[in-house]
């Protein structure tokens, strides 16, 4: 029998881990293979942690992975990712946004030999405008500017792969600064897009504000394109041509050639503005190179509940500090 790993990334989900148990219970009949669940708990402040120690107390199949502290909602993928056994990796939250009941038909996609599995959100009942709207935004310019990939539209964090696309994205995509479901989509092999519809929460409030969407947006960027690198060659030529125009209006006029003061301040205004943007950029690029010089673990994993064998080979950029 073929085994899936179903991976979620839990941080302050008190208010819905409970209805997340009984919403999973209720789909196992129809899940044809064995299972796991691995919950990822991301350095929780709440009860989340002893709600999920009572759970895997019940079900032997359920297993836990908690961390020292908050290494963030792609470091607890990644984690997942990592201890994971099954044939089958499937990633989700647990705020039943990610609805269970595609698991089937994941599985049958599996089945005839995807091996990856997109997920494309059609709607997002609890997302504003702004959100959808910046969402659909993200997309396009990351596809504009990415010469790596090209990136499925609403495809979120709930997403399946294979074994050996869990394999490679054990042991070769270990960057600190990170965009799963983009290596995801990059790695290649036999893929496919399933559509869903995102409920409302089931409980809590969403973690992810506008300025840290902002701040991943960046970050994703810089990952993917070295454009706005080139921006300051493009600048460069822009303000020499503006130079040549202007220096040819003066030679043209220059019987009544005005004052110019204006004229000077607004562009001195202007390339300064301009060389201030470039130096941003590239000190957005030296800081993440200088993360990666770190070599700081992704994640530290502070326990493990459930699991039956011991981690001898640690992944790279893991560090465990106490136990199983």
């Amino acid at each position: 029998m073929y085994k899936l790993s179903v991976v979620i990334s839990v941080y302050n989900e008190e208010a819905v881990l409970n209805k997340f148990f009984n919403a999973f219970d209720n789909i196992i009949p129809k899940i044809k293979w064995d299972y796991e669940l691995i919950f990822v708990d991301d350095g929780s402040k709440d009860q989340s942690l002893p709600i999920l120690s009572t759970y895997v107390n019940r079900n032997l199949k359920a297993k836990i992975v908690s961390f020292s502290r908050n290494f963030g909602h792609e470091a607890a993928m990644i984690a997942g990712i990592d201890c994971a056994t099954g044939d089958g990796i499937i990633c989700m939250d647990a705020d039943l946004q990610h609805p269970l009941e595609c698991i089937p038909e994941i599985i049958s996609k599996l089945e005839d030999g995807y091996e990856v599995i997109n997920m494309i959100r059609l709607s997002n009942k609890s997302a504003g405008f702004v959100k959808n709207l910046s969402s659909h935004a993200f997309y396009k310019v990351v596809n504009i500017l990415s010469s790596q990939a090209s990136f499925e539209e609403n495809a979120s964090d709930f997403f399946a792969i294979s074994k050996r696309v869990g394999d490679i994205l054990r042991n070769n995509y270990r960057e600190k600064n990170r965009f799963l479901r983009g290596y995801v989509q990059s790695v290649g092999f036999k893929k496919t897009n399933l559509t869903y519809n995102a409920a409302e929460r089931a409980g809590g409030s969403s973690h992810y504000s506008l300025r840290k969407l902002f701040r991943f947006s960046i970050s994703t960027i810089i990952l993917y394109s070295d454009f706005p690198l080139k921006l300051g060659v493009y600048a460069g030529v822009i303000s020499a041509t503006l130079g040549i125009i202007a220096l040819i209006y003066t030679w043209c006029t220059y019987s009544n050639a005005p004052s110019g003061y204006a004229t000077i301040v607004t562009l001195i205004c202007f390339l300064f503005s301009v060389l201030f943007v470039i130096i941003g950029i590239i000190g957005e690029y030296i800081a993440v190179l200088f993360s990666e010089l770190k070599d700081r673990p992704i994640y530290i994993v502070e326990k493990r509940v459930n699991f039956e064998h011991r981690f001898h080979d640690t992944p790279k950029n893991e560090r465990i500090v106490s136990g199983i």
